[in-house]
């Protein structure tokens, strides 16, 4: 049985920082998995922002968190990851983005390149230092490879004596494995949005 995927590796990497962490972002709530994972690990007084361009997606991940006594910590968005900024002005101190579609739902409406690029940009500028943004890519579909690929060039040409960006995949499977991104804020200088890419 596999225990280690890209998923619970994000969770294990930023488990630290969310205990002590004032604003955090779920930028694609899903299932709500994630979610759940932010408010059970977060001190009561943390505020969570959770969003989806899907209503299905927010119901769901409400009903997930009602089940477990937590509604009352998140804000649940119906709206896209990339009008972040109309919601959130303070600093961020741990995002993460669980990229492509819905599962058990419409593979059609999934994660886009540009506007998952547009958000992260929003995001690093908003990252407290020491902050973290966890992003799980998939490239086993169409969108999916370009999102990817976007979200690798941006991650590349982040400055280094600002952030430091690891990454992490299976290397022995072949199905178009997801690619988890981990950047950490070290330094706090402000980091400028640049909103094309």
């Amino acid at each position: 049985m596999q225990t280690l995927n890209a998923v619970k590796l994000a969770q294990q990497l930023l488990r630290n920082k969310i205990n002590k962490a004032q604003c955090v972002v779920d930028a694609t709530a899903g299932n709500g998995k994630d979610t759940l994972f932010l408010a059970k690990n977060s001190s009561n007084d943390t505020v969570i922002w959770s969003f989806d361009i899907q209503e299905t997606a927010i119901i769901k991940t409400s009903q997930l968190l009602s089940k477990h006594n937590l509604s009352d910590k998140v804000k649940l968005i119906v709206d896209s990851h990339v009008n972040i900024d109309r919601y959130i002005t303070e600093e961020i101190d741990v995002a993460m983005f669980n990229l492509g579609y819905l599962p058990n739902a419409d593979h059609r409406i999934t994660t886009e390149d540009q506007s998952t690029v547009v958000a992260l940009r929003k995001i690093l500028g908003l990252l407290s230092t020491g902050g973290m943004i966890s992003v799980v890519a998939y490239s086993g579909h169409q969108e999916g490879q370009r999102e990817q690929k976007s979200v690798q060039e941006l991650f590349t040409s982040l400055p280094s004596e600002l952030f430091t960006v690891g990454c992490w995949s299976m290397i022995n499977h072949n199905n178009n494995p997801p690619i988890l991104y981990v950047v950490e804020k070290t330094r706090g200088e402000a980091y400028e949005i640049v909103a094309s890419h």
